[in-house]
């Protein structure tokens, strides 16, 4: 087995993993004494002639050639990182799957006050005052230390410390550790628990928080039979009573009928305010159930379960709850936090290709918004992902495709929670505005929601560039992912009529002018002044020529 030792600069990791190696005949690996002999640099030196990025991409190479998990149950090997390490989400992947991870915590004054009198040198804290640069490395990186095993304070005598640890590591032995988290964090908006097989343990572990007397789940027959079904039991071998309200699959969930139905089925088994709901499904289950959770009771709380790429990257995630009219999508709704999101990547080894191909639609927006790693991730493991290559997810690009995504938009909604300032959330909205006007176009059936979205972004993409604040280079880059995505590369068989009459009803407007999001360089603007011809252009050029249905 090996142990993997995280946490702060200061918080010990050196000198507590080489006493715990020593005790189990272990080796003992320093990630950062591997770099310094490989280069023949101190990593104060690599920072300050290459810059950190540079220092980063040998800090991977290092992970990587760790090689695969020792799976000796006895400690083989304890390894300490650097402080940093854990932030990539390949490194987390590689370094926490098949291994146990240990955070060492320890309150920043004391941490701060350790390395004051270290003789090396930490470059993210040299020159600055060492409290508070701690407390901002412990604040962006909290949620990444939060995800080991076992935590366990560093700040105490180093033999102390040990015996701890190894308190812990026997209590784990036999047992077991289901899956592997690879971010716990606590938010305003709620609870995340992001992993791969994690779902149960993590599940049971919110309910038990919760103190909840019973898991009701809320799901839809696809769902049901790939997750459902398993965690229903998997709960239940853990003591709790699980009872079942089933929606329909897919957009039909999202009428006001289903609600109705479902909170009667709800006051049927007698479900009380103290009981959450759990949302297993997609993004149209979970859409449906946190309104159900909205209203029913006069609000409850919930839990969202997201089994799609889509659901966790984008849906899942921010509070909004709705259903569907006739007139338009999401016309009726609340902003209705969860009280926590488990996210368990391993749900969507399953997922239907056509499913997966889709929700990258809402992942190159997200990109889009600013993030170029994300850019660059799906430029160079994005075909592997949308064609449901297994390599997509051994190497963890589709687990650091969801991170960075769903984060993504966790900082924008945490900023403007409920849209209302002028460039907030609105942002999110990029490549929506057509996108929902075709997605109505087709009855909210002939397409799924990430494909609508690419659609929706190449228009933008045009529009940005005709009104002048798309830069060419930068609708190219988009459009040339989505055509590598293979991503609304087919022109739709809607009447331009129809699409337009659809942007009528679209909530984005103010004033009675449709505020668009468009594309610049690095992120977005938002305009209320764009042309009727311009949109028109844009519109047309999604649509086959001639087109009438």
């Amino acid at each position: 087995m090996d142990v993997v030792l995280v946490g702060l600069p200061g918080s010990g990791k050196s000198v507590i993993g080489k006493r715990l190696a020593h005790r189990h005949a272990a080796s003992f690996i320093d990630l950062d004494e591997r770099i310094e002999s490989s280069t023949g640099r101190a990593i104060s030196e690599i920072f300050a002639a290459d810059g950190e990025p540079a220092f980063r991409a040998l800090e991977r190479s290092a992970v990587a050639d760790l090689g695969p998990a020792d799976q000796d149950p006895d400690v083989r090997r304890v390894i300490a990182t650097g402080g940093g390490a854990i932030v990539d989400p390949r490194n987390r992947w590689a370094l926490f799957r098949g291994r146990l991870p240990v955070w060492l915590d320890g309150r920043p004054e004391v941490l701060a006050q350790r390395l004051r009198r270290s003789p090396h040198v930490r470059p993210l804290v040299t020159g600055r005052d060492p409290i508070g640069a701690i407390r901002d490395l412990a604040g962006r990186r909290e949620r990444f230390y939060a995800a080991a095993t076992i935590r366990q304070s560093g700040v105490a005598e180093v033999g102390g410390v040990v015996d701890a640890i190894e308190r812990r590591l026997s209590s784990l032995v036999g047992a077991g550790v289901d899956g592997t988290v690879l971010v716990r964090a606590t938010t305003p908006i709620g609870r995340i628990v992001l992993g791969d097989g994690i779902l149960v343990s993590a599940l049971a572990a919110e309910l038990e928080a919760m103190r909840a007397s019973r898991a009701v789940l809320v799901s839809e027959p696809g769902a049901w039979e790939a997750v459902g079904e398993r965690t229903a039991a998997g709960l239940r071998e853990r003591g709790l009573t699980v009872v079942r309200v089933m929606l329909p699959q897919g957009e039909a969930a999202k009428r006001l009928a289903v609600v109705e139905a479902a909170a009667s089925e709800l006051a049927s088994h007698r479900v009380e305010r103290s009981e959450p709901l759990v949302a297993i499904g997609g993004g149209a289950l979970g859409d449906t159930a946190g309104f159900l959770a909205a209203t029913y009771l006069r609000g409850v709380r919930f839990i969202q379960v997201p089994t799609t790429l889509v659901a966790q990257i984008d849906s899942a995630i921010g509070g909004k709850t709705g259903v569907d009219l006739p007139e338009g999508k999401n016309l009726v709704g609340a902003f209705h936090q969860p009280a926590a999101i488990v996210i368990d990547v391993a749900t969507l080894r399953t997922l239907p290709g056509r499913q997966l191909r889709a929700a990258l639609g809402e992942a190159v927006k997200m990109a889009t918004l600013g993030d170029e790693r994300l850019f660059a991730v799906l430029e160079s493991d994005g075909e592997a992902i949308a064609a449901g290559d297994p390599r997509g997810f051994e190497s963890g690009a589709i687990a650091e495709v969801v991170e960075r995504a769903g984060w993504a938009k966790v900082e924008v909604v945490v900023a403007d929670e409920r849209e209302r300032a002028a460039a907030g959330r609105i942002a999110l909205n990029l490549g929506h505005s057509l996108g929902h006007a075709v997605e109505a176009a087709a009855g909210y059936g002939g397409l799924l929601h990430g494909e609508a979205v690419a659609y929706g972004l190449r228009a933008a993409a045009r529009i940005g560039v005709e009104v002048g604040v798309t830069p060419a280079e930068r609708a190219a880059r988009v459009t040339q992912l989505l055509d590598r995505l293979g991503l609304a590369t087919e022109p739709l068989p809607f009447a331009l009529e129809a699409v337009l009459g659809h942007l009528g009803t679209d909530k984005k407007h103010a004033g009675g002018q449709l505020r668009w999001v468009l594309p610049t360089i690095d992120g977005i603007v938002v305009r209320d002044d764009i042309p009727s011809d311009v949109v028109e252009r844009a519109a047309s050029s999604l649509l086959a020529a001639g087109s009438t249905a």
